[in-house]
């Protein structure tokens, strides 16, 4: 019997435009064997959480370039909980170091941040998804 390939969501939260970063996470991902949903730029969490649980994804990854995930990625893991969802949520993109510890208590299961190389990313959520 064929391994289910990994599924991925990848996505933009609210009015962060930059995504540059994010296509090449996609592709790296793609490259790797793992299905990638895309949703883009300006998407808001809830909206997020609800096409997560839909497509039965093993992870959600969010590209942040704007400073505003510290008030989406919350709102986004809240949304989750709040429709009875444990889906992993990774983050990158310029991300403070004092925000992290704060970010992984909120419930983040792993940041990457601007330099982070795309083979690390590949290796995280493989073993993440190995685990789950």
């Amino acid at each position: 019997m064929q391994k289910r390939k990994i599924r991925v969501l990848l996505s933009k939260l609210g009015l962060d435009g930059h995504d540059r970063g994010v296509a090449n996470v996609a592709m790296a991902l793609r490259d790797a064997g793992m299905e990638v949903i895309y949703l883009g730029r300006h998407v808001f969490p809830d909206q997020v959480a609800e096409i997560a649980i839909q497509e039965d994804v093993d992870i959600i990854g969010i590209s942040s370039l704007a400073d505003a995930h510290m008030t989406l990625v919350p709102r986004l893991i809240d949304s989750l909980k709040s429709k009875g969802s444990d889906i992993p949520v990774i983050l990158g993109g310029f991300i403070q170091p004092e925000d992290i510890p704060r970010l992984k208590e909120m419930g983040v299961a792993e940041v990457f941040g601007i330099g982070s190389k795309l083979n690390d990313i590949v290796s995280h959520i493989d073993k993440m998804s190995s685990i789950s």
